[in-house]
């Protein structure tokens, strides 16, 4: 199976690679359109500052080929924030394939949001053989507003989609590579999809 990491300077995507390594899948990094178009699900990763990252993403002139992409793509953290509509950091235009807003959390909290937090509300394939209400390691100061499209939500301070479907693509704001078990079981139900 052909799994391509997108690489557009704004991914952790060292942790990536080994998490699909121990699935026994050599993940690519490529920031080529052609190979990305060609994958059979790519991987859209994301650390860092929404406005810096998008600008990586349109100088490397993949903000015109991701939304046409056809095969399961999976968005991870601010991978998946900038699959939204916008977002408030740095009052950025996202790609539009979600259907919602990322926030700013609010100042009462603690922010960033870092540790484990439970998903719930799971209603989709890639939450196969993963409980309700199991453990993914989080760390973000932004988040993607509760919305129709949302399949999995999680709570801190108040109640925000924490994974995103539609059609082919898929996001979600916590760490699979990071989430041990569960998050390894998520990998593997995408690489199934």
């Amino acid at each position: 199976m052909n799994v391509v990491i997108i690489d557009y300077g704004a991914g952790n995507i060292k942790s990536i690679q080994f998490a699909f390594k121990r699935l026994g899948v050599e993940a690519i990094l490529s920031s080529n359109p052609k190979e990305i178009m060609a994958a059979d699900k790519v991987i859209f990763p994301g650390v860092g500052e929404a406005s810096s990252a998008m600008s990586m993403l349109k100088e490397s002139g993949l903000d015109k080929p991701i939304p046409m992409l056809k095969q399961p793509v999976l968005g991870i953290c601010l991978g998946m924030q900038l699959l939204c509509n916008d977002t408030e950091e740095g009052q950025t235009q996202g790609l539009g394939i979600f259907n919602t807003s990322v926030k700013r959390f609010n100042n009462n909290l603690k922010v960033p949001q870092m540790g484990w937090n439970t998903i719930e509300n799971l209603k989709s394939k890639l939450f196969k053989d993963i409980n309700n209400e199991a453990f993914m390691y989080l760390v973000h100061s932004y988040y993607a507003e509760n919305c129709p499209q949302a399949i999995a939500t999680t709570s801190y301070g108040l109640e925000y989609a924490s994974a995103l479907e539609h059609n082919n693509f898929y996001g979600v704001q916590f760490h699979p590579e990071k989430s041990a078990k569960a998050g390894e079981q998520l990998l593997k139900n995408f690489l199934e999809l």
